[in-house]
């Protein structure tokens, strides 16, 4: 991700986002269609890198379009595409099929590939604006909100990976019933991402909601581990709201690291971000 956010501050946003989505839309056409683990691999090896681009650029991009003062909303807005996303393909991939699902997951990717090329234009460039990128990995700044993020990102994983899976397993619910839960989930990420969003562009600032959803996040983790014997009725509820909020931090770390360099260093800031995030994942 950091080497798209390099590239993104050399060529622009434009041709890196629709160029990275169109070989990601080709890469997961083409895995709907090989037989054998290490081809499937390699191809979802390479929809994945390429499809890293998208992060790099579109933060680019908003960085250039938006002003200070809407830009916590227009990146909450690109990160509730993400619950978007997630409750798309929960209703739509399992009536498709494996190759149908990767077929229609490419062809989306190859679409909005053309409709970025067509309508994505390059913000005018600030003179004032420093366009060397060596000094950024050397900014502490930014290693302490990449040290942040991956902590909250913790709590994200824990409550996204193993809820559906608690509530069935241990608790007894129906896959529909504990999917159902996921899916409030996932609508009350898509609600604050944007909200709190908003909320920082008010208060013009990203550090302070991004401390306060942490101290909210922490007290509701630390409610549902309280609960999870109890009643589903005050569990379930627990859950969602925890897990909304392990999920509404995204687009607030995301503006605040973009915004430590102004947009010629954006890319790569928010490239080391996003690889930091990435590892954390991982690990």
């Amino acid at each position: 991700m950091f080497a798209w956010g390099l590239l993104t501050d050399r060529v622009g946003e434009r041709l890196v986002l629709a160029g990275g989505l169109a070989a990601c839309g080709g890469s997961l056409v083409a895995a709907g269609r090989v037989d054998g683990f290490g081809a499937l691999f390699a191809l979802l090896f390479l929809a994945g890198a390429f499809g890293a681009s998208v992060n790099a650029a579109s933060g680019r991009a908003v960085m250039g379009w938006f002003a200070a003062s809407e830009r916590g909303f227009a990146l909450g807005i690109r990160q509730a595409a993400v619950p978007i996303g997630g409750i798309a393909g929960a209703l739509v991939l399992p009536q498709l099929g494996v190759e149908g699902a990767f077929a229609f997951l490419g062809g989306l990717c190859l679409a909005f590939a053309v409709v970025g090329a067509v309508l994505l234009r390059e913000a005018p460039a600030n003179a004032a604006e420093i366009h060397d990128v060596e000094y950024t990995l050397r900014d502490t700044r930014l290693w302490r909100l990449c040290g942040v993020s991956g902590l909250y990102l913790v709590s994200q994983i824990a409550v996204m990976s193993f809820v559906v899976v608690y509530l069935h397993d241990e608790r007894g619910l129906g896959k529909g019933e504990a999917a159902a839960v996921l899916a409030g989930v996932q609508a009350g990420a898509l609600v604050l991402r944007v909200a709190v969003g908003r909320w920082s562009d008010v208060l013009r600032s990203r550090i302070v909601p991004l401390r306060r959803i942490g101290l909210a996040m922490t007290a509701s983790l630390a409610l549902a581990t309280v609960l999870l014997d109890g009643p589903l009725a005050l569990l379930i509820p627990a859950f969602v709201v925890s897990g909304a909020l392990s999920m509404a931090w995204n687009g607030l770390a995301f503006a605040a690291t973009a915004e430590l360099f102004g947009r010629a260093r954006s890319g790569a800031a928010i490239g080391v971000q996003q690889s930091a995030l990435a590892a954390v994942g991982v690990v």
